[in-house]
């Protein structure tokens, strides 16, 4: 009886010591997240675990290729390929300070199969491919899906309203969309002045325009400010479509407060009614801007978000100089419409234009960095 009951803990000791003691399985309480996203697929789960019980164990994590992990709403890992790694419950502990957390899998590839999470006591499968969980660089550019189902969804809504603005004023959106205007500096002449600023037409035209910079003003935040924005608002779908609308709403509010301010520095600089076209050309310049923004991004999130970094600090240094060589254009043009002393000209640019937007600039790149 006693070599049987040897042999049996022998048989035990030898398990434990090739096998890690599995304290508690998760697998089975996976809640879908379906509803996250009305126009992505089955490919979020959520998972409430409790780092209280067990307090010396290990999580043992097993996630599918291009999966993002977030832990209460924050990124936490992400992976290339199939992945197996073990992380200590009380290093969750101290870094979240909380007795149970809420792991969020994001992946193409989720199956009941190749995604697991459970609370073990010793690591097993050592020969396992074993990576850490920490953020790696390169690997953090790997695009969420919120991210692309908020970046879409936008691109959409933009484009069915300027669909329903083509059909409501055709006449309208050609004048603003000419890129030969930028040239011919037709909106300085007296035909070309658009008098009727607080029309519905010209307001809906400027809330298309404020929603295309809106938009990439978030997807540059997503870039640049990830963990700030992640922090302070989320990286849900939800989180960042009432950040874009809510922007919008805010940029359409300031345009209309320069359009005043220009109105008004013009008067005081008894420059006439040049301040609608020096308004529309400027305006003009920002939607072709925006527009490439808004496709490059396009391309990068559906086929490679990781260089998407490179390409917005591209197109933004681009935009910047771009817009500075617009004012200079506006400059030329207005010097030769309009009999006005050249010093007093660049006086009234550099108040309405150069200094707001030097300002503007600058303090874009303290918040990028």
């Amino acid at each position: 009886m006693c070599k049987v009951r040897l042999l049996f803990g022998l048989l035990v000791f030898f398990s434990l010591g090739a096998h890690a003691q599995v304290l508690e399985n998760y697998d089975g309480l996976w809640k879908s997240a379906r509803e996250e996203s009305w126009l992505g697929s089955n490919n979020r789960l959520d998972l409430n675990v409790d780092l209280k019980s067990f307090p010396e164990s290990e999580l043992r994590f097993k996630l599918p290729s291009k999966t993002t992990v977030f832990i209460d709403g924050k990124l936490w890992s992400l992976t290339v390929g199939d992945t197996v790694f073990f992380g200590s419950l009380q290093d969750f502990q101290n870094e979240f300070g909380k007795d149970s957390v809420l792991f969020t899998v994001v992946s193409p590839n989720l199956a009941a199969r190749n995604t697991s999470i459970k609370k073990v006591l010793g690591r097993a499968n050592l020969d396992e491919s074993v990576v850490s969980p920490a953020i790696n660089p390169l690997l953090a550019r790997f695009v969420p899906q919120p991210v692309k189902d908020f970046y879409f969804t936008a691109l959409f809504i933009i484009l069915f309203f300027l669909a329903l603005y083509k059909l409501a004023y055709p006449f309208l959106l050609a004048v603003m969309l000419q890129p030969l205007s930028v040239i011919s500096a037709d909106d300085f002449s007296d035909s070309g002045n658009l008098q009727k600023f607080f029309s519905f037409d010209i307001i809906f035209y400027l809330l298309i325009v404020a929603m295309m910079i809106s938009q990439g003003v978030v997807t540059g935040l997503v870039v640049f400010r990830r963990d700030w924005l992640g922090a302070w608002i989320g990286l849900d779908y939800s989180s960042l479509l009432a950040m874009w609308l809510g922007g919008a709403f805010l940029i359409l509010a300031f345009t209309i407060i320069k359009f005043i301010g220009i109105k008004l520095i013009s008067y005081l600089f008894d420059l006439g009614k040049a301040e609608f076209s020096h308004f529309f050309y400027l305006l003009r310049l920002i939607v072709f801007g925006s527009s490439l923004v808004l496709i490059v991004g396009a391309y990068f999130v559906s086929n490679n978000f990781s260089g998407l970094e490179s390409a917005l600090s591209l197109l933004f240094l681009g935009f910047f100089w771009f817009y500075i060589l617009g004012v200079l254009g506006l400059f030329l043009i207005m010097m030769s419409k309009l009999s006005f002393k050249k010093y007093h000209l660049f006086t009234y640019l550099c108040i309405a234009e150069l200094v707001p937007f030097l300002i503007l600039a600058k303090w874009i790149m303290a918040l990028g960095q």
